[in-house]
């Protein structure tokens, strides 16, 4: 965990922060209690957040349980990542309205209001990094992405806690946020450690007169974040990556996984990084108007592999097999980095409890 100016805020106190926040006119978003599980929620307090509650996730299963009291920072993470607030599953495009005159196409206007997410935790900085080099690096900047990631304020969470789902310390990319953050929190027995990412967050600090932290507290706030880290179970062996998975294109265990995966789609709703979309022309029923609108899909749905005529991927095992070289492999010569970033999420919310880690072992075995 990289050194950093470190405050204590005692908890008492958290209010003091999220209010400082909210006096510079941002919308507070954290994970709220809904629907059995954390989702973004708009906040005005702390006291919306899920208090003494703690997650447990296992191979397709989901549980809400009693934690520690005191603490509102024990549930890991929900379903959703920071890809749904950068990437929108449904973007209005285009306006088509057919008059008198013609056809008029009206361009919907790229806004965004000014929004802190707090509870990031480090495997989604990792992914909106990626997604970052995807959507506004190079030459074409998609407009709708770069406006809402402009008017992000990101308060992490380092993670104390890992789920038996978690591999982020094998991908490189937790349990400690390293960048990519404004302020970042580690939830400790006596409060938080609090410090700064960016000159936004340095101000904010500042107007809070906290105390530095003493050495004991930044211990203490280390091995917790190391024990973490020693705690998970699962990883991926990165060092074969990407030749192996490139190598294991005709393994027999894509059958394997073929006869248990649903293509349900549910594993690419739910990644921080997975990026497809498609368009859909949505008329009205008086056909004189039209909206273009851009949706989340999924290589795993039978339509996205068909290309004029034919479908590429008509199976399962190509489908699959699809996503996951891409993931691990096509990702890394594309972008120079593995598009997973272990979070765990695509096994967890998987209905079969298809394991990644597991699967990514079976196929990287020599006797294949």
């Amino acid at each position: 965990m990289t050194d950093r100016c470190a405050f204590k805020l005692p908890r008492d106190r958290f209010d003091d922060l999220l209010q400082a926040i909210r006096q510079r006119n941002y919308l507070l978003l954290a994970p709220v209690e809904r629907d059995g599980s954390v989702m973004w929620g708009e906040i005005e307090g702390s006291r919306e957040l899920a208090w003494g509650k703690a997650d447990s996730q296992a191979p397709g299963s989901y549980r809400l349980e009693a934690g520690h009291p005191e603490r509102c920072f024990e549930v890991t993470h929900g379903p959703q990542s920071l890809k749904s607030l950068t990437f929108s599953p449904r973007q209005k495009l285009v306006h088509v309205r057919c008059g008198d005159d013609g056809l008029t196409f009206d361009s919907e206007a790229a806004e965004s209001k000014p929004t802190a997410v707090i509870g990031v935790r480090a495997c989604d900085l990792a992914a909106l990094k990626m997604q970052e080099r995807i959507f506004i690096e190079g030459e074409y900047a998609d407009p709708y992405f770069k406006a809402r990631r402009e008017k992000l304020l990101l308060v992490a969470v380092n993670c104390t806690r890992a789920q038996p789902t978690c591999f982020c310390a094998s991908m490189g990319t937790g349990p400690a946020a390293e960048s990519g953050f404004d302020l970042v929190l580690t939830e400790l027995e006596e409060g938080f450690l609090v410090a700064a990412g960016s000159r936004t967050g340095e101000e904010i600090i500042a107007s809070l007169n906290l105390d530095a932290a003493g050495e004991p507290e930044q211990e203490e706030a280390r091995q917790a974040v190391e024990a973490c880290a020693a705690s998970q179970t699962r990883s991926i062996n990165t060092e074969q990556l990407p030749q192996a998975m490139y190598a294991a294109h005709d393994h027999p265990h894509w059958d394997d996984i073929a006869s248990r995966c649903l293509s349900c789609a549910n594993c690419t709703m739910v990644c921080p990084t997975c990026f497809c979309h498609a368009v859909e022309e949505v008329p009205t029923l008086s056909r004189d108007e039209s909206e273009r609108i851009r949706v989340w899909d999924s290589c795993f749905t039978p339509e996205h592999g068909y290309i004029h005529g034919k479908n590429m991927r008509p199976a399962t095992r190509e489908r699959y097999r699809m996503w996951l070289t891409h993931k691990l492999a096509a990702w890394i010569d594309q972008f120079g980095s593995s598009g997973c970033v272990g979070c765990g999420r695509c096994i967890t919310w998987c209905p079969v409890g298809i394991d990644l880690t597991a699967e990514v072992a079976a196929l990287l075995e020599k006797d294949a």
